[in-house]
């Protein structure tokens, strides 16, 4: 365990994308943490995939998820910016008005996502950093295990076969690299939090930019990965805990996860809605032996949290586990009392 001064803000670095990450962010943010999301910029579906195939940018839905999670601005200033437009709006179908925003930013001057980012994150007084995975928008690619391959992470999860490896690519096929304000964040932290989020499609995709991994085995703070709670359709079917840190360290080459959360809460039997959520199927088994063989810490409790008949991670009781890990007790929330 890292101890830290007192007087010192932990520096942790969240990796990810999807739906799990703001809700991790937006509970740091409650603490007088210095944070930084590195957002993966593979995302091909929805208004961000519409977007991207028309003005070949970044796609931009995740990290507007992000800005809005660790933004100072009022509610409703944050409402429209995540405000969606219906689907009788012909011209404008579908599209988060963030999404136009981060478009048309990063189209401004040839400026490109990174800048546009962090000018948004000034406007938008954003507590932390957000750094976009890469400046350029990546392909993320597939190899199944029956040797066939496949791209774009909308399609990967549509094949439902098993995925034997992913890796991204550029559309100039130029090796894909992270700014070095990204490498430096990872290595100057003292932890790195991975997820929760989709392994193949939120989270791999960062760590398949070589420098970025490169930076998360080499750092010295701890790694951290928080582990799904449900197996996903198309990704993680029939998966253990285990299993998940065992596709993390094939991909790199290595064993880089030092601690994993894992919830040990169980869902309610037909609490799920499996119309609304269908690419959720079972609970993720635990096999805290094998967790352990492959050089794991193992943090088990109920990091459960039920809402509207979907399943979450509770982020006040993940964040909690989170500040013990940096040596700050679980009480310890500075932004609260203030």
């Amino acid at each position: 365990m890292m101890k830290l001064k007192n007087k010192r803000r932990p520096k942790i670095v969240v990796i990810g994308g999807g739906t799990g990450l703001p809700v991790i962010l937006k509970s740091l943010k409650k603490r007088n943490a210095d944070i930084t999301a590195v957002v993966t910029v593979a995302d091909d579906g929805g208004s961000s995939g519409v977007i991207r195939d028309y003005i070949n940018v970044v796609p931009p839905g995740d990290i507007r998820n992000v800005l809005v999670a660790l933004s100072d601005m009022p509610e409703i200033v944050k409402a429209v910016f995540q405000y969606r437009f219906a689907s009788d709006d012909r011209f404008f179908s579908g599209h988060a008005i963030g999404n136009l925003i981060i478009a048309a930013l990063t189209e401004m001057d040839n400026r490109g996502i990174f800048d546009a980012v962090q000018m948004l994150s000034q406007f938008m007084q954003v507590d932390g950093h957000i750094y976009p995975a890469s400046d350029k928008p990546l392909t993320l690619n597939a190899e199944f295990s029956d040797g066939t391959t496949q791209m774009g992470e909308a399609e990967i999860s549509a094949a439902n076969k098993t995925i034997k490896r992913v890796w991204v690519s550029s559309a100039k096929h130029e090796k894909p690299r992270a700014k070095q304000e990204v490498v430096d964040a990872i290595m100057q932290a003292d932890q790195i939090v991975l997820g929760p989020g989709s392994l193949f499609t939120s989270i791999l995709p960062n760590l398949m930019i070589e420098n970025v991994g490169q930076a998360v085995c080499q750092t010295k703070a701890e790694v951290v990965y928080i582990c799904n709670i449900m197996t996903q359709k198309g990704e993680t079917e029939h998966f253990s805990d285990a299993d998940h840190i065992k596709v993390l360290h094939e991909h790199l080459g290595q064993p880089f996860i030092d601690t994993v959360l894992v919830n040990t809460e169980p869902v309610p039997k037909d609490y799920l809605d499996r119309q609304k959520y269908d690419e959720y199927l079972y609970q993720v088994r635990h096999d805290f032996k094998a967790l352990r063989e492959q050089g794991c810490r193992v943090i088990s409790d109920n990091f459960l949290k039920l809402r509207n008949h979907g399943v979450f991670h509770n982020g006040d009781q993940v964040v909690d586990e989170l500040m013990r890990l940096t040596g700050r007790p679980q009480s310890w929330r500075e932004n609260e009392s203030n």
